[in-house]
């Protein structure tokens, strides 16, 4: 789902993007000219693979996200919640797959994994 910058005036634009068990409902609101407030939910669940015996689960994401959009580069080290879309749109489907691949690089484990006090070292 993509959304050109331009397209967001002054009132609040709504959207809602789902796809693969996966939905992202939020409004845009306009900031200034060159910026972009975001926020929505993340919903759903995806499947992930435990930190430590890779076995496959169920993880639940339910995620409030609060972004700023520019379409111009901008030099801070301030606000480390901005994405830059300089081609002029906003890609909200880029936005969803980033964050999902964030959780899947994260130390998550199994129930098992998790509860489990034994040190785990594998010879191959």
């Amino acid at each position: 789902m993509k959304i050109h910058f331009d397209k967001i005036g002054s009132l609040t634009k709504d959207f809602n993007y789902s796809d693969d068990g996966v939905s992202f409902i939020g409004t845009l609101n306009k900031l200034s000219y060159h910026r972009v407030s975001l926020e929505g939910k993340l919903s759903g669940s995806i499947d992930i693979d435990c930190a430590r015996c890779a076995e496959s689960i169920k993880y639940i994401l339910d995620s409030n996200l609060k972004f700023t959009i520019s379409d111009e580069f901008i030099k801070t080290t301030n606000n480390l919640n901005i994405i830059e879309f300089l081609d002029g749109v906003i890609d909200i489907k880029y936005i969803v797959d980033s964050e999902i691949n964030s959780i899947k690089i994260s130390y998550i484990y199994c129930e098992k994994c998790s509860n489990s006090d034994k040190e785990f070292e594998l010879e191959f």
